[in-house]
């Protein structure tokens, strides 16, 4: 069976971010943390929230782009549920790795961050306008 090359497009324009910014978190988590020295107080809650927050923000464009008929509220619901469950993953990952630990203030951060990036995308960025919920 061959893919057609509007089905490549579509993995490469919206399937493939999401799967290599997953990668990244998992190989990142698998190793110390790259900053020595916080900048601020909780920047570690901050990286979380902001790196959850794309992960959302792709996971929302991917499927809004290929799921048509799919409601906003349930792109919203299936978005959450995989990035917080992703951020629970990763937690469990990191209980397992030497000089890392699993917190829950992360995964509390995690769940923030998706929730926030999948509604940035869905009612922010396009305007609601586009599919009715």
């Amino acid at each position: 069976m061959r893919l057609s090359s509007k089905t490549l497009n579509r993995i490469y324009l919206y399937r493939l971010p999401v799967i290599v910014l997953c990668l990244f978190i998992f190989w990142q988590s698998s190793y110390p943390s790259l900053i020595s020295t916080s900048l601020f107080v909780h920047e570690d809650k901050v990286l979380h929230f902001g790196a959850w927050a794309l992960l959302a923000f792709l996971c929302a464009r991917s499927l809004f782009a290929e799921k048509p008929l799919w409601s906003a509220g349930r792109i919203k619901l299936f978005v959450i549920v995989f990035a917080c469950l992703f951020g629970l993953s990763d937690e469990i990952h990191q209980a397992f790795v030497l000089s890392r630990s699993a917190s829950a203030a992360d995964f509390a951060a995690d769940c923030a961050g998706s929730i926030f990036g999948c509604f940035f995308y869905l009612d922010v960025f396009i305007r609601k306008s586009k599919r009715p919920d």
